[in-house]
């Protein structure tokens, strides 16, 4: 996926791939991943690709976008504490495999949370596991 993908696109259609609209049933979940799909990559507020990355959704578009996310408001947020930790929890415990097409986004993350210093617990700990996660990195 090049990074500098058309951001003014859906993930529908830069996957490709449209669903119907799901079944009147269907979990808020899965309608609000539905709705999202259809929106602009630009459009998307911080939390949403943290649901739609957290569901891999959209990957290979929303990792590098994710990550540009975080690079950016990781000076201020190491200040004061990470306010948002739903968007850096998403990204940080994807498989491996989803990061195998994204080693510049992968190396840019492990450099910003690198000035992370308050951070929950449970995400610190995610946090450390991710370097030896990837694949073909030592860590």
């Amino acid at each position: 996926m090049p990074e500098d993908f058309d951001r003014g696109r859906s993930l529908e259609e830069l996957e490709g791939l449209h669903r119907p609209t799901p079944p009147a049933d269907t979990t808020p979940m899965v309608r609000n991943v539905y709705e999202l799909r259809r929106r602009p990559a630009a459009a998307l507020e911080p939390h949403e690709p943290a649901r739609l990355t957290g569901q891999d959704v959209g990957l290979p578009w929303l990792l590098p976008l994710a990550v540009e996310i975080l690079r950016d408001t990781a000076p201020q947020q190491a200040e004061g504490g990470w306010f948002d930790d739903d968007l850096l929890y998403a990204v940080v415990t994807r498989k491996p495999e989803a990061w195998a097409t994204a080693p510049e986004p992968a190396h840019e993350l492990k450099e910003t949370v690198a000035v992370l210093t308050d951070v929950s617990r449970y995400v610190r700990q995610e946090i450390d596991a991710f370097p030896s996660a990837l694949p073909g990195d030592d860590a």
